[in-house]
C-alpha cells in the first residue's frame, strides 16, 4: 500500500533556520509560488509502492515553485518520462502539478524537502530532515528498491537505514542489496541540467538504469 499521510514536514518547518529563513525571502519575491517543505509525490489510493526515488532537494524554480517533486525545471523533463516509459507512471509530464501524471507503484521524495540556496545543503540540514526520510521508507511494506539521484540522496539513504557509506560507495549504475529491509538501492547521477549539458549523464544512461529497475520488479 502507499505510504500514509503525516510523513512530511509540516509548512511552517524551522528544523534549519537558513532553509526557513530562504524560504520566507522567496515567499516574499514570488507569494504565488509553493514556498514550504516539498511534500512526496505519490501514487493514489492503495497502489503498492515498490519504487521510491530520492532526489536531492527541491529546485528553486521547480519543486519550490509547484509543490511537486522534480516538476517545472529541468530535471523533471528527463525524469517524469523515462518513468512513464517504463511503466512506472502514466500520463503526459506538464510540468506542472495539476498536469495529470499519475505514479504507479512509484513514490518520489526528497533527501531534503526545502529548497537550499544555490541548490547545496548542508550535511547538518541533510542530518536534520533524514527522520522524515526514515519514516518514509519505514511506511513502505511493499518497498523493494530505491533509486537515489546522486550522491547526497544516496549518502542520505544509508544513514537514514543506519548504514556505512563505505560500505556503499556510490557511482553511477551501483546496485546494492541492503540488509536491513532486503531492499536493493540502484545509484545514478541526478538529472539536473548541468549533469545531461555537460554529458556526464544521458538520456541514455538514465534510461539504462530505469529500465534495468523495471525488470528487476518484474
Amino acid at each position: 500500500m502507499s505510504a500514509p499521510a503525516g510523513l512530511d514536514p509540516p509548512g511552517g518547518c524551522a528544523r534549519c533556520p537558513r532553509l526557513a529563513a530562504f524560504r520566507a525571502a522567496n515567499r516574499a519575491k514570488e507569494p504565488s509560488w509553493f514556498n514550504a517543505p516539498v511534500p512526496a509525490f505519490a501514487p493514489p489510493g492503495s497502489d503498492p509502492v515498490r519504487l521510491l526515488v530520492v532526489g536531492l532537494a527541491p529546485g528553486l524554480k521547480g519543486a519550490n515553485r509547484t509543490g511537486r517533486p522534480f516538476t517545472g525545471d529541468y530535471a523533471g523533463q528527463l525524469l517524469y518520462p523515462t518513468l512513464v516509459r517504463f511503466g512506472f507512471a502514466c500520463g503526459t509530464y506538464g510540468e506542472a502539478k495539476d498536469d495529470g501524471l499519475t505514479l504507479i507503484g512509484c513514490r518520489i521524495t526528497n533527501a531534503v524537502r526545502c529548497v537550499p540556496p544555490a541548490n547545496k545543503p548542508t550535511p547538518a540540514e541533510a542530518k536534520a530532515c533524514r527522520p522524515f526520510l526514515e519514516r518514509e521508507i519505514a511506511a513502505l511494506p511493499d518497498l523493494r528498491l530505491v533509486l537515489v539521484l546522486g550522491a547526497i540522496a544516496h549518502a542520505a539513504v544509508l544513514a537514514a537505514l543506519g548504514l556505512r557509506k563505505s560500505a556503499y560507495p556510490f557511482r553511477h549504475g551501483a546496485t546494492y542489496r541492503l540488509a536491513p529491509r532486503d531492499l536493493v538501492l540502484a545509484a545514478s547521477y541526478h538529472c539536473s541540467r548541468y549533469n545531461v549539458n555537460t554529458g556526464k549523464l544521458t538520456a541514455a544512461m538514465f534510461e539504462a538504469v530505469v529500465g534495468a529497475i523495471a525488470a528487476d520488479l518484474g
